[in-house]
């Protein structure tokens, strides 16, 4: 069985792939909407998609747990040590997961084998229904964010705001939004394209204004060490590999995990042109926030990890913490 982050595929399905195992696509209401846009263009014919449960108790007796709704239950990562589980038991073969919600550090036996595609990694303000301005934001509300990263760094646009943590999935926080209890969401680009809600997106934060997370808008494929998954070469994109390991790379080098108030975002000027690597670093014992560019040439995962770990020797180096045990 495949589980694509959200999509399982199952033996018994006449969906042939590489070494002659059969798969079968699952999917909720939202991961239909993933998964046709993340593998657009990229075909496995015979595929059927069939419903995944959505409660909790639905998922924990599951052979494999659902991420679709980490958010929901409060955590991200939660399930992670089961997903991977699940692949040592031979019950998934594959599991899906969005880059930024990975930890840092992956297991020898269970490698991520490749990248998709990187959709929009930028983060964006929503604001109610009926309200398209940011200057006509209701500031005696705050503005809804689980996130310290984004909220450091939102902070800093928004001095006069206060920030609260708000919790559910996407639908969830915008019909709490939509009934007034924030003035505004900061949510990734990302998750609102794939639902289809785009025209929810009343501004939209440039990489030098809220570097994303690390790895924002990536989905990596992890698998069994030995297996072979040849059928998904066409599924994967070498630059987000080196964007990957450059981010990743800036964020492990800074002791942090996937919900640490550090930052990290790679791009490209063209296709062979240099990678431009930004990073954030909140120091938790000064308060003090870092924000570091490097612009190097880098055409291969081992050269972007050197990158970033690169650009978090300077952020240390900057904020005369070089020698801190991390």
């Amino acid at each position: 069985m495949i589980h694509f982050g959200k999509h399982k595929m199952e033996r018994n399905d006449p969906c042939w792939c590489g070494s002659g195992k059969k798969y079968k696509f699952c999917h909720s209401d939202f991961d239909q909407k993933l998964f046709r846009f993340e593998l657009q263009g990229y075909e496995i014919p015979g595929h059927e998609l069939i419903k995944t449960p959505k409660d909790v108790e639905g998922i924990r007796k599951s052979a494999v747990i659902n991420v679709a709704v980490l958010d929901e239950i409060g955590g991200k990562g939660l399930f992670v040590k089961e997903l991977d589980q699940a692949l040592r038991d031979k019950r998934t073969d594959l599991s899906v997961h969005s880059l930024k919600d990975m930890p840092v550090e992956i297991p020898e036996d269970l490698p991520v084998i490749g990248f998709s595609e990187r959709e929009d990694p930028r983060d964006v303000l929503v604001l109610p229904e009926g309200i398209s301005d940011p200057s006509q934001m209701d500031l005696t509300k705050p503005i809804g964010t689980s996130s310290r990263r984004r909220m450091l760094q939102a902070q800093e646009l928004f001095p006069q705001a206060r920030f609260e943590s708000v919790r559910g999935n996407v639908l969830t926080r915008l019909r709490k939004l939509d009934e007034g209890q924030y003035s505004a969401l900061i949510l990734a680009a990302a998750g609102l394209r794939r639902l289809g809600l785009e025209k929810r997106i009343s501004r939209i934060f440039s990489e030098e204004e809220i570097i994303p997370s690390a790895g924002q808008g990536i989905l990596a494929l992890q698998g069994r060490r030995g297996e072979d998954y040849t059928c998904l070469d066409g599924f994967f994109s070498p630059k987000s590999a080196i964007a990957a390991a450059a981010e990743r790379g800036f964020v492990c080098a800074l002791g942090g995990g996937c919900t640490s108030p550090i930052a990290a975002h790679a791009a490209f000027a063209g296709f062979f042109g240099p990678m431009i690597l930004r990073g954030f670093y909140y120091d938790e014992d000064t308060f003090r926030i870092y924000r570091k560019k490097i612009t190097v040439q880098a055409d291969s995962p081992e050269e972007g990890l050197a990158a970033g770990r690169e650009l978090a020797a300077a952020v240390l180096a900057e904020a005369g913490v070089s020698n801190r045990q991390l």
